[in-house]
């Protein structure tokens, strides 16, 4: 018997091996925070140290997000091949490798290359999270595993932000290489977690065939997704859900150092969103229902187009506010207009995998053009104003969007 069938099967008990697997994906996914933070913090440096410009920099921050749509397709085929074990433990070891070569890259070059690398283990470890939860969790356990996976990143982001410039600059000599170092070794640690526990007999019983031999060619199904009107427009929701989150979580911490805050001070106030978005990812998926799943998603959209307006009138309480209904946007968006996507007619769970590949290999789009954006805008203007009032205008875009769809169906 499958696990699906194991975890789905009436009066059958789950095996406890899902929780320790389910930690497992949540540290991998933790290191994955770990390392796409891991650069905001230290733009000041890094650009000073390399003579680099600011939109060059956006460019760095946004590199990943390209290979990643290039190798979306690719690693979700080594993914079904290998199976989620050595998949996701291969993904980890990239996220380490990249972290590595950050820490001696030594001019605008070899930095595009450590952070590019990224995009191919990034995709390894988004797509290869889902399909492990999904294959080990059914029905509202399901929601509450991938609320709680969710939190890895949210988490490792939360470290990154609040320790580099407050703690680890300081004890490594302000040396900025030291701490990208540091971050490599965390990814190699939580991939050989990952790989012990995925390796455990029972874990093992419970892994899917690899290489379904029964399977629908991979290009057809993506051809019949795109044939469904709901599924193209969650595809651009998802590059506009995107570049709202990848704009700013890449950029916050510089855009409150600019506004006036100490690089300590805009570290750690660039963790409240990540603190408001881990309780909002444990809480907000489960409430959105099929039936309100809409009003959740239009609802989260205010919440982003609030936040950003909020952050441009900048001072307090305004800002308070604004960091924390941007924390709340970020930490469900993306995770609704996913459950969205997979519970859609003509999806479904037999098409779920290659959805989420779909989805996530759009929204590198955004992932990618919307920290490019944000530097283009700063080196334009001096300041980051006009970039969140076009962020702003990306929310009206996701409110009208998800009008919509509710209106397709």
């Amino acid at each position: 018997m499958s696990a699906d069938a194991a975890t789905a099967a009436p009066g059958h008990t789950p095996s406890p091996i899902r929780w320790a697997i389910l930690f497992g994906v949540w540290l991998v996914y933790f290191c994955f925070g770990l390392t796409t933070a891991g650069l905001a913090p230290l733009v000041a440096p890094i650009t000073r140290d390399l003579g680099i410009s600011h939109t060059a920099m956006g460019g760095v921050l946004g590199i990943w997000q390209l290979v990643y749509i290039a190798a979306a397709v690719p690693c979700g085929a080594l993914l079904d091949r290998l199976g989620g074990r050595w998949a996701i433990f291969i993904g980890a070891m990239i996220i380490a490798g990249s972290s590595l070569l950050r820490g001696v890259a030594d001019d605008i070059i070899t930095l595009y290359v450590a952070v590019g690398i990224f995009g191919i283990g990034g995709p390894i470890v988004s797509a290869g999270a889902p399909k492990v939860v999904a294959r080990w969790f059914t029905g509202a356990d399901r929601g509450l595993a991938m609320g709680l996976y969710i939190t890895g990143p949210a988490l490792g982001s939360i470290l990154a932000l609040s320790l580099t410039n407050a703690v680890l600059m300081p004890a490594f000599g302000h040396d900025w290489r030291a701490v990208l170092m540091l971050w490599a070794a965390v990814s190699t640690f939580g991939g050989a977690v990952w790989l012990t526990i995925a390796s455990l007999p029972a874990a093992r019983a419970g892994e899917a065939p690899r290489g379904g031999t029964t399977a629908q060619p991979q290009l057809a199904v993506i051809a019949e997704l795109l044939r469904l009107p709901a599924v193209r427009l969650l595809l651009v929701m998802s590059v506009a859900i995107f570049t709202l989150n990848h704009g700013l979580n890449n950029w916050l911490p510089e855009l409150l150092r600019v506004g006036g805050m100490t690089a300590v001070e805009a570290g750690y106030w660039a963790t409240v969103p990540t603190l408001v978005g881990i309780t909002g990812s444990l809480i907000i998926p489960r409430l959105a229902t099929p039936e309100r799943r809409h009003v959740m998603l239009g609802g989260l959209a205010v919440a982003a187009l609030l936040g950003c307006l909020l952050l441009y009138v900048a001072g307090q309480p305004a800002l308070t506010i604004g960091l924390m209904l941007q924390g709340i946007a970020r930490s469900s968006l993306m995770t609704v207009a996913i459950l969205t996507l997979v519970e859609t007619e003509g999806v479904g769970e037999a098409r779920a995998g290659v959805a989420s590949g779909l989805f996530f290999s759009a929204a590198e789009v955004g992932g990618a053009g919307g920290p490019i954006l944000l530097g283009l805008v700063y080196d334009a203007t001096g300041d980051f104003d006009l970039g969140l009032l076009i962020l702003a205008g990306v929310a009206v875009f996701l409110i009208a969007a998800t009008w919509r769809l509710k209106q397709t169906g």
